[in-house]
Parts: structure tokens; sequence; C-alpha cells
């Protein structure tokens, strides 16, 4: 049964991308496995891939869930905004159960790369149930189209029409190609000391001037509810905020993947930012303050 739970934290990654939350993944990951020890062990000796198996249980389970979590996000208190992640050396997990956290094996971590960037999975949630699952499987996973059909319930064929939308979406949404992250961070920084001395004159010039920042607050903590659209307006809800609320602390750090900046009162990351750079500029700042997304960063008051 080893290589039954080696493949968990390639189901993790998988089930992230398909959900945009950690909480979500994990526990579609956990049923993946609850049906798969339902099974006597004569019918999981039948099983050929057993990989394969849990892929397309796993995958079955995140097209339910996306299914269900649209009524829910309609319903949801502001913008919905991907659970953001913490670099590697950051990750820590609470218990399902709150009762505490403990480290995540390295197993469980989820790999940083392109595909979890923050505005790709903003993109990803413009998408159907259908489209996301296919065109992550396909394009990011390299699951061929016969074994996506598996899992979607389409054909081969429709299932590439599918993928094809989904890459139409991600492709219409760039606006150009993302800069080097030493690139990005040196703009993370000047953004960073500029709000830090209050400069609304050298915020505007870091941000696009038809830029957009969006907050997730959930209902939970107060925050804008519609996007804040352009430079200037930006830069003056940022100094509001400032003068609102004295005694925050700003750090550079990487957000899933990307130089993004954390905002920390009293030793507790309130806010996590992540941003889009396009020509030298920020494009688009999605800022989450929903408590219950900002777990992983909020172990022993750390980061």
């Amino acid at each position: 049964m080893g290589t039954v739970i080696e493949e968990r934290r390639h189901l993790v990654n998988v089930a992230y991308r398909l959900l945009g939350s950690v909480a979500e993944a994990e526990d579609a990951v956990q049923e993946t496995y609850t049906r798969w020890y339902a099974m006597s062990p004569r019918q999981r000796e039948a099983v050929e891939s057993p990989g394969a198996w849990l892929t397309t249980v796993a995958g079955r389970i995140c097209l339910d869930v996306l299914g269900s979590a649209r009524a829910r996000r309609e319903r949801y208190v502001g913008a919905w905004i991907p659970e953001p992640l913490p670099d590697r050396s950051e990750w820590t997990s609470v218990r399902g159960d709150g009762a505490g956290a403990e480290p995540v094996d390295p197993a469980d971590r989820i790999t940083l790369d392109e595909s979890v960037n923050m505005a790709f999975l903003v993109v990803l949630e413009s998408m159907t149930p259908a489209e996301r699952v296919a065109f992550i499987l396909h394009d990011v996973f390299r699951y061929p189209f016969a074994e996506v059909a598996g899992i979607v319930g389409r054909t081969p064929a429709a299932c590439r029409q599918l993928a094809s939308s989904g890459r139409r979406r991600v492709r219409d949404a760039r606006s150009g190609a993302a800069p080097a992250a030493a690139a990005q961070a040196g703009l993370v920084r000047d953004f960073k000391e500029a709000w830090e001395a209050k400069d609304i004159e050298a915020l505007v010039g870091l941000l696009d001037p038809d830029a957009t920042m969006t907050a997730d607050g959930g209902g939970m903590v107060g925050t804008v509810l519609r996007p804040v659209v352009g430079g200037r307006s930006i830069a003056q809800y940022l100094i509001h905020i400032a003068d609102k609320a004295p005694g925050l602390t700003l750090l550079e750090r990487t957000v899933n993947g990307r130089p993004g900046l954390v905002a920390q009162h009293t030793g507790i990351s309130v806010t996590v930012a992540a941003f889009e750079v396009t020509d030298g500029r920020v494009t688009a700042i999605w800022a989450v303050r929903n408590p219950e997304k900002l777990r992983a960063w909020n172990e022993d008051g750390e980061n």
C-alpha cells in the first residue's frame, strides 16, 4: 500500500489547482482515500493502476465540489479569492479540528509553480467546472484526453474542446509576460516602502493607471466588497488603510510562488497580498483578509 499513500502529494497538488482551497483539496483527497479503503482487499488488488484510480476518483470529487462551490460563492460576502500559499519554508498546517498545528510532511506540500500563481488561479475561477478539470488535467498535468474523459464524463473530443476553451481564457487574461521573480521582488519592495512612507505619488507611479485591487474578507473582517479600480484610487485607499490601522508591519513574502506582501498586526498575519506585474507596473492586487484562508500563515505567530 506504500505506493497508494505516495500518491497523496500528487492528489493534493491536483485538487488545490482544481479547487483553489487547501482545506477543500485536503477534504477531497481524504474522501478519495476513504473510498479506496472502503473496497475489499480483493477489489483493491484488482485495480490495475491504483494511481490512475485515485486520480480519477479525486477528479470526480473535485468536479462535484466545483459545481456546489458556484452556489456557495454566490452567497459569499464580497469577492472570493483562492487561498494564498506561503513558501515551503513558511508552510505549516492546522489540523481540521482546529485543535492545533503540526508541521506538514514534505509529501503534503503543494508544489509552487506557475500553475498556482494567483493570477492563474483567478482565471481558473472564471471557467466552468468541466473546463477547469479538463484544462488542468491535460495542460498542467499532461493527462491524455482519453483519461480526462473518464473523469469528466464527456467524450475525448469534448474534453479537447473544453481544454481549448480554458486555454483561450488564460490567453485572453494575460496582458503580457510575467516579469522575472527578482524584478517583481524589486517592485514589491518599492511598493512596500512607498506604502510605509504614505507616499501617495510614489504608489501611483508604481501602479498601472487601470490597475485593480480585489479584497477577500469573507464577511469575517472589514474590507471593500467591490474591486477598487484605478491606480490613484488604489493608492488613496492604501493610505487610508495605513491611517486607519496603525501598527501594521509589512513583510516581503513569497505568495503562491511569486513575490508578495504580508501585513501583520501584533505578530498575526491579517492580510496576504498577491501582485500581478506587467511592463514594470502593478496591474492587479489580490488581498486576502479572510482569517480562515490565512491559517497556514499564522502558526505560532511566525512568518
